[in-house]
Order: structure tokens, then sequence, then C-alpha cells
């Protein structure tokens, strides 16, 4: 494990002494001082806070020894771009279970949206929320339900609840599906994907609702991906309009025809 090596190795590429860094993460200077000696460790929630300030995966602070990567490799990892980019398993520890240790699905309901953008890390936060079973989800998975609001995903009802299973490599962001994101700036948002990670570092959100122009999230604004899988709304859904017209446009040429049929019968 690289976490000690790469925290003081990052720290003094910034050029940032320990009282500046210490400060930024709420530390000690002496328990910061204690991380990079490799004589802490930290808990999950300063580990996130690592990765927030230095904008790196979790995974990757831990796992991958940064001092032997090229400049241009740390360039795109702090710009960013980080080829371990992976929901960290920080995030699959968040989480709860039943009486029989099996995955609870946790509401986030819209009052609760706010505070999960800045708890969604945190055990005891997770540890609040509501929690209920879809039996026909596999066990096997992670999932989690969050409440959406406005129109940008219609026919898709405002304040249904949608649920989505946890995505752990978002190099496995399918195209063209719809996802559930936590973003940094913009909190949880719910659309329609194009993964551009690869190719500029990017995901292209776009709406169900034409209404709605698309628009590109850089991927170092992420936080976590859940991958729709389906969503309960009391409304029930406006009719088909377009069917509609079209059903009476062939019910009038029905007509037509039984009408010029009787003409030439005479």
């Amino acid at each position: 494990m690289y976490f000690a090596d790469n925290i003081k190795f990052l720290r003094k590429r910034r050029n940032l002494t320990q009282d500046e860094v210490a400060g930024a993460l709420q530390l000690k200077r002496p328990t910061l001082s204690g991380y990079e000696n490799g004589v802490g460790q930290p808990n999950l929630k300063t580990l996130s806070r690592f990765s927030e300030f230095y904008g790196i995966a979790i995974d990757t602070l831990v796992k991958v020894d940064l001092q032997v990567l090229s400049e241009k490799q740390l360039t795109e990892l702090e710009e960013g771009y980080d080829t371990y980019i992976k929901g960290s398993e920080l995030r699959v520890l968040a989480t709860t279970v039943d009486t029989d240790n099996e995955e609870n699905i946790e509401l986030v309901e819209e009052k609760a949206k706010a505070g999960y953008t800045t708890g969604f890390a945190d055990p005891e936060y997770i540890r609040i929320l509501p929690t209920f079973k879809l039996p026909f989800l596999s066990k096997q998975k992670k999932y989690r339900t969050f409440q959406i609001t406005g129109d940008s995903m219609l026919p898709i009802p405002d304040s249904s609840y949608v649920t989505g299973e946890f995505v752990a490599d978002w190099n496995d962001i399918k195209n063209h599906q719809a996802y559930i994101i936590l973003t940094r700036e913009d909190g949880i948002i719910f659309k329609v994907i194009e993964n551009r990670i690869r190719q500029n570092r990017k995901l292209i959100l776009h709406s169900l609702n034409p209404l709605y122009e698309p628009y590109e999230l850089p991927v170092n604004e992420v936080k976590e991906v859940w991958k729709f899988v389906n969503y309960i709304s009391s409304e029930v859904p406006p009719p088909n309009k377009e069917k509609e017209l079209l059903a009476e446009e062939v019910e009038q040429l029905k007509k037509q025809v039984q009408a010029i049929q009787m003409k030439l019968n005479l």
C-alpha cells in the first residue's frame, strides 16, 4: 500500500506545508504527520477528504505508487482522468444490511438529497436513511433509491423514486442508458449517458424531455454512479397524444374508404 508515500508526495508536489494541508482537511498537524510517516491509519471519512482534496480516487491513493508515474500520467490524474477510475471501496462499505446480513436498499428522499451530497461516504449518515426491499432484484448486487424532481426525464414523472445498481468502475458506463449520478456541484442528477471518459474525460448527459439540451460533465465532478433499473411513481402517465391522433386518422380513413365502396356499389 502506498497511501503514506503518496500523500507526502502530492503535498510536496503542490508546494504545501503540513500545516496548510492539515488545515484544509480539518486535521491536526501531528495527525497528518503520522499518516505521512505510516504511523497512523486514517478512517473512511478522512480517506474521503484526502481523495477530494487531491482529486484522485481512493483506490489510486492507496494502491498505486504515484512516484513512479510519468509527468504526463500525473498531469492526467490531476486533471481528472484517473485510469483507475472506480467507485472506491469506501462507497461499498457505506451501506446497511438487514438481520440476515443481506444488503438493504437505502432510500434518499428529496429532503435528504442535500445531506447525501456530503454524507454519501459516511456510514453513520447512511445508517439513518430509511431502507426497504425489492424482492425481484438480485441479492448479489447493491442498489439505492433516489427521489427525482423536475420534468427533464419525462415521461418518468416528477417526484418518482428511481432505483439504481451501484457502478464500481465508471469505464463500464454504457452509452444511451440511464444513470443516477452524484456530482460535486449539482448533487443528484438522473440522465441518459454517453461515456466519453476514454476520449476526453467527460460524460455527455441527455434528458428524455427534448426541451432540455445535452451537456458535458467532467468526470472529476462525479462522486457516485448508479445504473437505472426501475422507477416507482404514484402518478399515472399522461395518454400518448400521438397515438390517439394516429388512431383518429386511421378511423377517418376507414370511414372514407367505406364511403367510396358504398358509392361504387350503387
